[in-house]
């Protein structure tokens, strides 16, 4: 594992990228986002793309749900992209991908991920610790009370724009 070292070069500012799916966006994301905000100077939610995958949501709808989340924070951004993550970096100069971490399931995941990226480019992983409100929350749950018509704004910050 690599330690984080930022050094601060003129007026260069540190990109991070938060990639998902985000079917929906949790409060849970919502927590990652701002624990972020404190290492980077700008975060782009990026929405993965796979056209072989199912959503509840489509894509309109969740990025018109997590611009309305942010809309007066001129440090977050939403883009939706296709192919690897790491492609993505490359793209939007990110210097490191952000992941948020539930439990010891989520490390080993995201690890195995993490190292692969690495592997294919010089983008490392900041692992984010969800709090202890929002370590619970799971989207796939979330999609499931939502399908069966159960109340999700428990666990999404305005709900509405999804339906």
């Amino acid at each position: 594992m690599s330690v984080l070292v930022f050094l601060t070069l003129g007026k260069m500012s540190r990109i991070g990228l938060f990639p998902g799916s985000f079917d929906p966006f949790t409060k849970g994301h919502e927590f990652i986002v701002l624990q972020s905000l404190s290492i980077f100077d700008e975060i782009v939610i990026g929405i993965g793309v796979n056209t072989e995958k199912k959503y509840l949501f489509d894509l309109e709808k969740r990025i018109a749900h997590i611009e309305k989340i942010y809309s007066g924070n001129q440090r977050i951004s939403v883009q939706s992209y296709e192919g690897l993550t790491v492609d993505l970096c490359s793209n939007i100069s990110a210097s490191h991908i952000i992941r948020g971490l539930r439990n010891t399931i989520d490390f080993e995941y995201e690890k195995s991920i993490a190292q692969m990226n690495r592997s294919m480019s010089d983008v490392d992983t900041v692992f984010i610790l969800t709090n202890e409100q929002s370590s619970h929350i799971n989207s796939s749950i979330v999609r499931e009370i939502y399908k069966n018509n159960g109340d999700i704004s428990l666990y999404v910050t305005h709900p509405k724009i999804l339906v």
